[in-house]
Order: C-alpha cells, then sequence, then structure tokens
C-alpha cells in the first residue's frame, strides 16, 4: 500500500463515506434502468465508473473499520457497518450487470414503462420551457413533480447527480427518475406541452413480442418493483430497528426467490419457438435483469438480517442515514382532514416526492406498499423514503409536528 492511500485511509471519515455508498447504489440503479430503457451505452458507461468507486469505498471503509474497533463492544457494532456496506457494494454489481445488457443488446421493445412503479424519463429543454435558466435548488422539482433528476446531457457531456446550483439551459437532455403519475407535470415544465403517451403501433409491439409473453414482462417488471420496495424497508428496519418491517423483507425475499424460478419455468417455455440468435440475445438480456433484480432482494435482506440477528448499531450509520440525499421517515397521521382520503387523491408522491413504503395502523396490521387507493386513517404511522425537501410538506399533510 502506497503511502497516499495510507494517508488518505488515516483521515477516512466513515460517516460520510456510508453516506455516499447509500446514496450512490442507489442513483446507480436507476441510471442502469436509465441505460436500458434507452439503449445507452453511455449512461451504462458512468454505472461501470461509479461501480469501481464503489468496490473502492468499500475497500477503505473495511480497513478504516478494522483501524477504530478498540474492543468486543466496538467490533460488535461495527459489524453491522460491514454487513450494510457489503450489502451496498451488492446492489451496485447488481447495477453494473443491468448496465451491461444496454452495451450488448437492444430490449426497450420488450419493457413496458408503465408497468415500473418508479418510472425512469428522458426529456429535453425546449425553448419554451419555464424550467430554463433556473437552477435545480430553485425549481424544487422533486416536491412539485415528485421527480428527481439522475444525470443531464449538455452537448456531448453528460453530468452525473449534478449540483443542486446548477442550472438548467435550453436542449439540455435530462433524465429523471419518480412516480409515473409525476410525468405528465415534469414534462409540460421541460416542454411547455401537455404530455402525451407515445406509444408504438399495436402491429409493431405484436412483431417484437410474438414469443414473448405478455406474463414474462409483466413479472420482470413485478421484480424490479419489489426488489426496489424491500430495499427501502431494509433501511425503514434498520433506522427504527423494527423487527416487524425486517420480517417482511424476509418475506418478500421468499417471494422473489418463486418469481425467480417461475420466470425461469415461463422464458424456457417461450424459448422453445426461438429461431433468431437475435432473440435468444434479448432473452438472455431479458433474464438478467430479473436476475440481477433477485441480487438487490438478497442484498435488502441481508441489510434486514442486521436486525433480525440483534446485530448492534453504531452510532455513525444512523448518522449516515439522516444525512442522506433520500431520508427514512416515520410519521404519526393526525390531521383529521385527510382521514379516509385515499393516497392517490392526496397526491403524495407528486406533492412532496416521498414513497410510501408500509402504513401501520392503530391496530397494528401492516399495509406495505400500499396501492393509490389505500385509505389514511386516524393514528396510521407511515413509513416512507424520498427528498429531505418532501418532510415540511409531508408533516404538512399529516398534521405531524416536528
Amino acid at each position: 500500500m502506497n503511502e497516499e492511500l495510507k494517508d488518505e485511509i488515516r483521515t477516512f471519515n466513515a460517516k460520510d463515506m456510508l453516506v455516499e455508498m447509500k446514496d450512490m447504489s442507489g442513483s446507480m440503479l436507476d441510471l442502469a434502468y436509465s441505460a436500458v430503457l434507452y439503449s445507452n451505452p453511455e449512461i451504462a458507461d458512468e454505472v461501470f465508473r461509479l461501480e469501481q468507486k464503489m468496490h473502492s469505498l468499500v475497500y477503505k471503509l473495511r480497513i478504516a473499520i478494522m483501524l477504530g474497533a478498540r474492543n468486543l463492544d466496538d467490533a460488535l457494532e461495527f459489524v453491522g457497518i460491514l454487513q450494510i456496506a457489503s450489502a451496498a457494494e451488492k446492489i451496485s454489481n447488481a447495477a453494473g450487470d443491468i448496465a451491461k445488457v444496454a452495451t450488448s443488446v437492444d430490449i426497450t421493445g420488450y419493457l413496458d414503462r408503465e408497468d415500473f412503479e418508479e418510472a425512469i424519463l428522458n426529456v429535453k429543454i425546449k425553448p419554451s420551457s419555464v424550467l430554463k435558466d433556473k437552477s435545480l435548488n430553485n425549481l424544487k422539482l422533486e416536491t412539485e413533480t415528485g421527480m428527481h433528476v439522475l444525470a443531464m446531457k449538455r452537448g456531448s457531456k453528460w453530468i452525473y447527480s449534478p449540483d443542486k446550483n446548477k442550472r438548467l439551459q435550453e436542449d439540455d437532455l435530462i433524465i429523471a427518475s419518480g412516480p409515473t403519475e409525476g410525468i405528465p407535470a415534469f414534462c409540460k415544465l421541460a416542454t411547455g406541452k401537455e404530455y402525451k403517451v407515445e406509444r408504438e403501433k399495436e402491429s409493431e409491439v405484436g412483431i417484437k413480442r410474438k414469443w414473448l409473453t405478455e406474463e414474462i414482462a409483466d413479472l420482470i417488471a413485478d421484480m424490479k418493483n419489489m426488489s426496489e420496495l424491500m430495499v427501502g424497508l431494509a433501511y425503514s428496519a434498520v433506522t427504527f430497528y423494527s423487527k416487524e418491517i425486517a420480517r417482511e423483507v424476509r418475506e418478500l425475499e421468499e417471494s422473489m426467490d418463486r418469481m425467480k424460478e417461475e420466470l425461469e419455468i415461463l422464458v424456457i417455455d417461450a424459448a422453445r419457438g426461438i429461431t433468431k440468435r437475435s432473440n435468444f440475445e434479448e432473452l438472455r438480456g431479458l433474464l438478467h435483469i430479473a436476475w440481477s433484480s433477485e441480487i438487490v432482494s438478497d442484498a435488502a435482506y441481508e441489510i434486514a438480517d442486521v436486525v433480525l440477528r440483534d446485530i448492534p448499531l453504531h452510532p455513525v450509520f444512523l448518522a449516515s442515514i439522516e444525512e442522506s440525499d433520500e431520508i427514512i421517515l416515520k410519521m404519526e397521521v393526525k390531521n383529521a382532514d385527510i382521514f379516509d382520503r385515499t393516497l392517490k387523491e392526496l397526491k403524495v408522491d407528486t406533492r412532496t416526492g416521498m414513497f410510501i413504503l408500509a402504513i401501520r395502523r392503530r391496530d397494528g396490521r401492516w399495509v406495505y406498499n400500499p396501492a393509490g387507493d389505500a385509505e389514511i386513517r386516524n393514528g396510521d404511522l407511515l413509513i416512507m423514503r424520498g427528498p429531505r425537501e418532501g418532510e415540511a410538506k409531508m408533516r404538512e399533510i399529516c398534521g405531524a409536528q416536528l
């Protein structure tokens, strides 16, 4: 080990690195799916770069933690951090595998973006856009539309995880992620025109999917959605040290295993009618997406396992969760004005950018991944994840005090 690296490790801030690792793994998944959905190798290259950075962070974190363990109690607390860091690395590896698909085959014709609970959008800033010449910080897009800007392309240059002070310009290509319901509002802001869904002609879709059943495509989307839900629930479990939520992650992981087995059987059956090599390559790409989603679910279970095994967490980890770009919140509903109203009516995701992971009813019953028709009731406890800027609006909606 060279002296420069030794000096870097001596000044290593574990909390800052944990914050970066958590935020990076989430961004990598979004970027990887963006690369696949838009068949964009340039975005895939950024995922590969971040994957190498993640490996370096984990390596340095392991050394720093070993140096910081002074006794058995320290070691017991640090082991939980190492387990969660390892899970973040697995998520980044899965993102890298997804991104590889974009460099080898175009499967955009087989993925329906509307099946994804969290949409990934690619839109260009038009001359009539109200976003033009304004900074991301001033626009507050996450609490206005629910959409988060992942990257932007200006000319031939890509800017990933753009700074909040970065001003948008005409012809910037924006990649954003967020709730499907937020797409129309975001597109109108970016283009100055009402959003219209662009669909391929049914005949073209039929040609592309003649050997691929709709059931397979739906199952892949379900696996993606579930794996992302599991990561959010897993971090919620460790943040609030909740065994109830951790056990739900474990059950979902078992469901994911069954979904993977079902998908493999369906794919083998569908492959009987394939004669073209290009179709085999597309099928292989689809399987890689599904397998990577299953790896993400395994990583989520690894995070939740810290709670299930009663592993104590060092305060530095909880501090890193609080400083992350995406925060985890629990909030009791006290505002009578929203009792018996649905999440869809309240437009929580587009108004606040927060994604409701679970609702605990007053009787102790849990509703995980609540649908838009789920009603908010007196005494409900909401578990959610989203941008820091959304907390104040969420407290206003729920009537919760600071």
